[in-house]
């Protein structure tokens, strides 16, 4: 019973968050905190992850091809297929859910308890708006940070294949050209979309609803990555089943 009033709940902040804007010169320098702390001081982890989850990809395809009448390039193919369709948009989503989707939740969680939350509506101000909006735009750039972490994957999966003497530079390049689809690239793009919008939201809704004190802050933190990323693999089944089903 609490799952389905939290999920009414949910869309309700959502409206809210969508309604009585504050004001542009405000939101604006907001928007630009959030694209440092959310999309910017994401990139480190997601580049490390990237580049050696593609190596691994890369070397596992290699070591699994023993018929000699497999053709090399395959490692190359398998590498790129891998790192666009999935790697790239859903496992780094799920990843980001851990750092972003706490932080998130931390920090409207402590405005919570130190009552910030409770003077911005003192004053007026839509703190739904004024708190989850600026995220929601900020995450709206998060295709971008999908897009580095789709070619750090294959970066990593040509040198652990070359380097590692698993296949050459030729063969792995001509198995990333091999049969590929742009429509591929649009589906993972447009999988990192709604990702972005859920990675966004789902942890706002659990720091702005929370109650208690600095105790509590840590167990909805805890929730809203276990939720985040049960909706993203959710979104990521149904989006696969629409788009390439």
């Amino acid at each position: 019973m609490i799952y389905i009033e939290n999920f009414g709940r949910y869309f309700i902040m959502l409206k809210e968050v969508f309604s009585r804007h504050t004001k542009w010169s405000m939101l604006k320098n907001l928007i630009f905190k959030e694209i440092d702390d959310l999309i910017y001081g994401s990139l480190g982890i997601i580049i490390f992850i990237s580049f050696f989850i593609g190596g691994v990809v890369a070397i596992q395809t290699a070591l699994n091809i023993d018929n000699p009448l497999i053709p090399k390039y395959l490692v190359g193919f398998t590498t790129r297929q891998s790192v666009i369709l999935e790697f790239a948009p859903t496992f780094t989503s799920i990843i980001m859910a851990g750092k972003v989707g706490s932080y998130i939740t931390s920090s409207i969680g402590t405005m919570r308890v130190t009552e910030q939350i409770d003077a911005l509506e003192v004053m007026g101000v839509n703190s739904l708006n004024y708190l989850v909006f600026p995220k929601i735009v900020a995450l709206m750039l998060y295709p971008f940070v999908i897009a580095i972490a789709m070619y750090m994957g294959i970066l990593g999966g040509w040198i652990a294949a070359v380097f590692g003497g698993y296949s050459t530079s030729a063969e792995f390049i001509k198995g990333l050209q091999v049969d590929f689809n742009t429509f591929h690239v649009i589906y993972a793009f447009t999988k990192t979309i709604v990702f972005a919008f859920i990675l966004a939201t789902i942890p706002s809704f659990y720091g702005y609803y929370m109650k208690g004190g600095a105790l509590e802050v840590g167990k909805a933190s805890t929730s809203s990555f276990v939720w985040t990323s049960v909706a993203i693999i959710i979104a990521n089944y149904l989006l696969t089943q629409m788009l390439l089903g």
